[in-house]
């Protein structure tokens, strides 16, 4: 029988982006943290990456930044400087 409360306070526009996304998916938000807090007992801390990546990811780009990023690849592309997609993972992954 489930009778503990958690209660939180959260950015309206977060809180509203999280739960539009869980409506996609079908996930109730009581359900999501209860599954939260079951891998952090099974997993002994927090079950993801705390850190700070090396590498650009999307959020941390200006829009600008971000075109400027995927118009430098589609110009690689185009020239045939590129790699196998093997090799692109393996230097992703030694980078992080």
């Amino acid at each position: 029988m489930k009778t503990a409360s958690v209660t939180v306070r959260i950015e309206p526009e977060i809180k509203q982006q999280a739960e539009a996304v869980l409506d996609q998916i079908g996930l109730p938000v009581s359900v999501l943290i209860d599954t939260l807090y079951r891998q952090i007992i099974m997993t002994g801390g927090v079950p993801y990456s705390l850190t700070v990546p090396r590498i650009p990811v999307r959020d941390a780009l200006t829009d600008e930044q971000f075109d400027a990023m995927m118009r430098q690849g589609y110009e690689q592309a185009l020239a045939g400087d590129g790699r196998p997609i093997d090799e692109a993972f393996a230097a992703i992954r030694e980078s992080v």
